[in-house]
């Protein structure tokens, strides 16, 4: 009572010496005389409510001011005056003639504790106990601590956002219980319901009277503008250190109003939008909360379900955790469903999710809150109509991602078109930018996408799938020039309209657009192939093959290539069928399958003679010759060779005729023409070097390396491996660099080397083995016979090498 008294004096004589009103003067104002606000202010006798809030308004305290000494004083006398006078006669008594405590501020002299005496409301929900992970997360906030007390001149806000159903109340709640002991003022906490899918979001407005109430501010003293009571907010909780749970917020205008005005207080605000506007103008630290990890995922399982449950059935437990992919609403359902029914094994659980027929159906329930289709159509329902339909198409984007060239052609407008409805997306977590200018959308949230875009008309569907297939073909295409495809040209249509499609005429950018979407590819072919359009499948998968051989993806070189050889025969496209064979004993050739890939090889042949196309007939000789050669019959290789050659010059293909020549070279050296040899290879070394076929000249000086090395000139040898390795290298042409690299250790072996010949089988079996090359296990055996036993200086001399692609 007499922090307040004293308080007010000060309050009052200063408002008095600015104004230069004298007691007389505020006698007028407040119609109350002299004597009595003289008794008054020196503590004689117990102010009134009504006569306190003459004397707020005589000395122009502000309303929001003025409303929080009404608070206080209020609460402190209750309008009882004869019980205050009982209880604080003793004090007052004590106090008269006493000298006010100097003030520490403009207008209030330093208290016993900082702020009006109020309540400290606890008003945290219940935690879960079920909580698991989240380390990076808490330690995000734990950060938010340090930054209350190192930043003394203004709140600290943080705002946790991410997808619908991620856990991030459940964060924010945890983290809150953990740490209120540092907020002895008390903990606020509002549901601001911005994304609830039952109940409509509540009004800032709203929100501040239930936070007045939090401090007994009675209903009549709160202020009728919604300004003035944000103002009454803030002054109520200055010196004070409070924490304040703004939950779901819709938006940044959603709780600016709500925000504190001085340090002290930490505010977190959780949403499912990015509140960009919170970050960039009051400085608040955003904490993204991303899906649980796999391992995260089984924890949570495990502290519902039990130990001994999950245990028992971990196959079944793996396939929950993957079919509700990360989404801490999606594993609860779950996990409820699982526990109402003890007796059911997990296995039957995991068979509802895997049969449902749409994939959300398992994962819903009476109460919309916990119902994952629910949840995520609200937040569906806040976007804007050209982000909601940008949405649905994402339901039928083929790969794991997509880049925003191939959003736009998705949606058929142009790429700045595009930007703003993916910005919002992006914003309010119905997409995440997991990479820059890279987009994609957890499994649940594809599938709920999925639901949508089946409801959309057929025909804007099957253009839409169109446009996109047509992207990454004509992209892909076009990025496969530089990497010299082993083909002749393909022919392709016209790309729908709409249609944005990327160009990468330099070898490095394409190898960095192939490497970006080389899932996505896959994926690509897969989904022609079954949505019908056999043409995008094969002429993509052969648009892959030439990347695909250089990085070591054979398998899925293989896979896509099955699956175009399908899409050519129900074409009845006798080209494509050809294509697709040769690029299938190409991918035969690299795993070591010899006999599939004759067997591809041959029938390519025959197709392409059919049909009088010379130049394919060229690259399908040199097919068999590389597996004449890799199979040991020299001569074989030589013959296909010879009639590639002939087959090359006469269509006038002189990057066919050079890297042929090379092939030619190599197996006059096999069968022990070295002078030949290294004349067939000097002569394609100056063709390919005029044509600046950089992987063609790599290969020819590795193969004259080779016959060098036969002629047991080393150094010549070992300076013509390392160039040939420094260019695959450059390239990106992983195979040839483990290639040469190999055959560079067999000749420093020779050469008495065996130190810097280990270090070169060490480097190039970490990429055979990572390409899964068969021949792996012939420089492992090296690498073991150098530890184990002598060298024998006289032993085989073998040629690891790479002849050619596709």
């Amino acid at each position: 009572m007499l922090t307040e008294l004293n308080r007010l004096r000060v309050r009052a004589a200063r408002s008095r010496g600015k104004a230069r009103l004298s007691l007389q003067d505020l006698e007028a104002a407040t119609g109350v005389p002299k004597s009595s606000l003289s008794n008054y202010l020196n503590g004689r006798s117990l102010m009134p409510m009504d006569v306190l809030d003459r004397l707020l308004l005589a000395l122009g305290v502000p309303p929001a001011e003025a409303g929080a000494w009404a608070t206080r004083w209020e609460r402190i006398t209750g309008d009882r005056l004869g019980t205050a006078r009982s209880i604080l006669g003793p004090q007052i008594s004590a106090a008269r003639g006493a000298d006010p405590a100097p003030p520490t501020g403009a207008d209030s002299p330093a208290p016993d504790r900082p702020g009006p005496a109020l309540p400290a409301p606890a008003q945290l929900p219940l935690a879960t106990g079920a909580f698991t992970g989240r380390q990076d997360a808490l330690a995000e906030l734990d950060e938010l601590l340090t930054d209350v007390d190192l930043r003394p001149r203004a709140p600290i806000i943080g705002v946790v956002t991410g997808d619908a159903g991620v856990g991030k109340t459940t964060l924010v709640i945890h983290w809150a219980q953990r740490a209120r002991e540092r907020f002895p003022d008390g903990q606020l906490h509002v549901n601001l319901r911005g994304f609830d899918p039952a109940r409509t979001p509540v009004p800032p407005a709203a929100a501040l009277r239930d936070l007045l109430d939090a401090f007994d501010v009675p209903r009549h003293r709160i202020p009728t503008g919604l300004d003035a009571q944000i103002n009454l907010f803030r002054t109520l909780l200055t010196g004070r250190r409070m924490l304040l749970v703004l939950d779901n917020a819709r938006d940044t205008d959603h709780v600016r109003p709500l925000l504190p005005g001085s340090a002290g207080c930490l505010v977190l605000v959780t949403s499912r939008g990015q509140l960009p506007g919170l970050v960039a103008v009051e400085g608040a630290r955003p904490v993204t909360l991303p899906l649980l990890r796999a391992e995260e995922s089984r924890t949570l399982l495990t502290h519902r379900l039990g130990e001994r449950r999950v245990a028992a059935e971990p196959s079944a437990v793996d396939e929950l955790v993957d079919r509700c992919a990360g989404l801490p609403l999606a594993l609860a359902v779950v996990a409820a469903r699982a526990a109402t029914h003890p007796h059911f094994p997990l296995a039957a659980v995991a068979d509802e999710l895997r049969n449902a027929p749409r994939r959300l159906d398992p994962l819903g329930g009476a109460d919309p809150g916990i119902d994952v289709r629910a949840v995520l159509a609200c937040s569906y329902r806040r976007v804007s109509a050209p982000a909601a339909r940008l949405f649905r198409l994402f339901g039928l984007v083929p790969g794991p991602d997509i880049g925003i060239a191939a959003v736009a052609s998705l949606a058929g407008v142009p790429v700045a078109q595009v930007r703003p409805p993916l910005a919002e997306l992006v914003q309010g977590h119905l997409v995440t930018e997991h990479r820059p200018g890279r987009f994609t959308c957890h499994d649940l949230l594809r599938a709920y996408a999925g639901e949508l875009v089946d409801a959309d008309p057929e025909p804007d569907r099957r253009a839409a799938t169109r446009r996109v297939l047509d992207h990454y073909l004509h992209a892909a295409h076009g990025a496969e020039r530089p990497l010299q495809p082993p083909r002749g040209p393909i022919a392709l249509a016209e790309p729908a309209p709409g249609v944005t499609p990327e160009r990468l005429d330099d070898r490095a950018a394409a190898l960095v657009w192939f490497a970006a979407e080389h899932r996505v590819l896959v994926a690509a072919v897969e989904h022609a192939a079954d949505t019908g359009h056999d043409g995008h499948a094969w002429q993509l998968a052969a648009a892959c093959v030439s990347f695909f051989d250089l990085r070591g993806h054979w398998h899925d070189w293989t896979g896509t290539q099955e699956i175009a050889l399908n899409a050519a025969r129900r074409l009845g496209d006798r080209a494509a069928e050809a294509h697709a064979h040769r690029f299938l004993g190409g991918a035969a050739t690299r795993l070591g399958r010899f006999v599939d890939a004759h067997t591809h090889q041959s029938r390519a042949l025959e197709l392409f003679g059919e049909l009088g196309d010379r130049l394919n007939q060229a690259f399908t000789h040199r097919s068999l010759g590389w597996i004449a050669e890799r199979s040991g019959q020299h001569a074989t290789a030589l013959r296909h060779d010879l009639l590639a050659l002939e087959l090359f010059r006469r269509t006038g293909d002189r990057g066919g005729e050079a890297r042929t020549l090379n092939s030619v070279g190599w197996c006059h050296a096999q069968l022990g023409d070295h002078r030949q040899a290294i004349a067939d290879c000097e002569r394609a070394l100056a063709l390919l070097d005029e044509q600046g076929d950089l992987d063609g000249v790599a290969m020819t000086l590795d193969s004259l390396g080779y016959v060098h090395r036969l002629l047991g000139e080393h150094a010549r040898a070992v300076e013509l491996y390392r160039r040939a390795r420094e260019i695959f290298v450059a390239l990106g042409d992983r195979h040839g660099e483990a290639e040469a690299g190999a055959n560079l250790g067999d000749t420093l072996r020779e050469a008495g080397d065996p130190e810097q010949a280990a270090a070169a089988w060490r480097h190039a079996l970490a990429i055979l083995d990572d390409v899964d090359d068969p021949k792996a296990a012939g420089v492992r055996a090296s690498l073991d016979e150098l530890v184990c036993a002598e060298l024998d200086p006289d032993g085989p001399r073998t040629g690891r090498r790479r002849r050619q692609s596709g």
